[in-house]
Parts: C-alpha cells; sequence; structure tokens
C-alpha cells in the first residue's frame, strides 16, 4: 500500500509540475477535468451524481471552464445566476423528488470545487505567474508534509476536531511554520525574478503560512463531509490516494487564498 501510494503520488506530482510549467491552455484542461471529476465524486457522495440538478451542475461546470477560456469574466456572475435559477426551476418541477438541502449542495458544490480548483489556472496565467503559482503547491502539499513530519516527531495533543483523531496541535503547527519556511526560501531564490510583487521575502511567508492554515481547514472540511455520509474515500482514481477530492481537497482551499492574498498583499 506504501509503495503503490508512493508511486501513484510521483507520477501525480510530475503530471502536475508538467501542466503547471505548460500552463496556457493545458493547464486550463487539464482543471477542468480534474474539476469535472471532483464534482462528480462530490455529488455522488451526496448521492446526486445521476440526478437533473447534478447534470446542470455539470453543465454550469463546462460553460465556467469555457468562460475562462475566453476570458469572459464579466459575465461570471450572469452565469452563477442561471445555474441557481434553473436549479430552483427544477426543484420546483420535480417537487417533491428533491429536498432543498439536495438542490443548495449541488449548488455548492459548483463553487467548492469548479470554481475554486479554477484559481490555480488564474494564478498560473496573472503576470508572472509561473513564480507565484507554486505557492499553492507549497501551502498546500508542502504544509502536509511538514505536518506530518512534525507530528511523528513531536505530537502529544489531539486535535480537539474529531475530524481527524490521528492529527495534533504540533503537527498542525509545524505545517504552518513549514509551509512558511518554505515560501521564505522560494523567496529568497527567486527573487531577482519577481517583479510583479514586492517585498516578497515578506510576501511569500505570510501567504504559504496563512495558506497552510487553510489547506488544513479545507482537509477537515473534505472529511467532514465523507463522515456525515459515511464514505471512506471520494473514489479510486490515484492509487493509494483515492479520488480527486482526497488528494486535492487541500488545493482547493489553498489556491483561491493564495489568489487574494496575492492580490491585496502585493
Amino acid at each position: 500500500m506504501f509503495f503503490t501510494r508512493l508511486i501513484s503520488g510521483i507520477v501525480l506530482l510530475a503530471l502536475l509540475i508538467a501542466v503547471i510549467v505548460t500552463g496556457g491552455n493545458v493547464l486550463l484542461i487539464f482543471t477542468a477535468v480534474i474539476s469535472m471529476i471532483g464534482l462528480f465524486e462530490l455529488y455522488r457522495a451526496v448521492k446526486m451524481e445521476k440526478t437533473i440538478p447534478a447534470v446542470l451542475g455539470y453543465l454550469a461546470g463546462i460553460t465556467f471552464e469555457i468562460f475562462l477560456f475566453l476570458n469572459y469574466g464579466q459575465h461570471m456572475m450572469t452565469l452563477f445566476l442561471v445555474f441557481f435559477l434553473l436549479l430552483m426551476v427544477s426543484y420546483v418541477l420535480l417537487y417533491p423528488k428533491y429536498v432543498f438541502d439536495q438542490i443548495t449542495n449541488v449548488f455548492l458544490g459548483f463553487f467548492y470545487v469548479v470554481v475554486m480548483l479554477s484559481y490555480i489556472y488564474q494564478v498560473r496565467m496573472a503576470e508572472e505567474g509561473q513564480y507565484l503559482v507554486w505557492l499553492i503547491i507549497i501551502s498546500a502539499w508542502g504544509s502536509d508534509t511538514f505536518a506530518y513530519c512534525a507530528g511523528r516527531l513531536f505530537g502529544k495533543h489531539k486535535l480537539p476536531s474529531p475530524l481527524s483523531p490521528k492529527k495534533t496541535i504540533e503537527g498542525c503547527v509545524g505545517g504552518v511554520i513549514g509551509a512558511g519556511l518554505l515560501g521564505l526560501v522560494y523567496a529568497v531564490v527567486f527573487k531577482e525574478q519577481i517583479t510583479a510583487v514586492s517585498n516578497v521575502q515578506i510576501v511569500f511567508p505570510i501567504a504559504c503560512a496563512v495558506g497552510s492554515v487553510i489547506a488544513q481547514i479545507g482537509d477537515l472540511c473534505a472529511s467532514a463531509v465523507k463522515r456525515n455520509h459515511e464514505i471512506k474515500d471520494y473514489g479510486k482514481l490515484i492509487p493509494g490516494h483515492g479520488g480527486i477530492m482526497d488528494r486535492f481537497d487541500s488545493v482547493i482551499f489553498t489556491a483561491p487564498v493564495v489568489y487574494l492574498l496575492l492580490t491585496y498583499l502585493g
């Protein structure tokens, strides 16, 4: 199991590095594909994956990706409103087949997976995004590595949340500190290439440390959904890791937060 997880993790990381370095339409297609798979996994978790409201969610997700490709940012709010209205129409016309909670799950899932994951692409396509986008990975997966190591070495106090009984306070703090240090090292190495963000040696560590906090919340959020619906993993697409939602749960939260931090701190 360990070697399966290790090998699939290496393959996934290599693929992610390749598409991020390439950027452009390759990255957009990649994020669109994993977003739609993740959306299906989430809808399946709430037992809505083959319903008419879910189909509306898939169509909204595809349309959102097309709008990104066409740079139709000014039309996104119209898309959100039309999607919401169509969901309400389906709710009324199909009543009482679905309850309101199911409809809101479909609407929220679209934002949770498709919109939030799109910020990987949006950060990459920003000015000097070829450097800035790696802060998302550092904040999410770098934090996860440091949190695991700190938890194994120093972990004594369990988190008060029952969502992840193996996680410790020391591990969480180690993840934040580790991500911040990685952000500082990254800033020192690439400071000469980055002009779009001022004071990178301050902004990057802050962005990565805050991103680590958010990444850990994202991980716990995904765990909460699984516990609520009594499933172990969202899928089996990635051997040893589960589904897209199991592997990208922290990245989903980190990507938009890094985007916002770079926008307002840079």
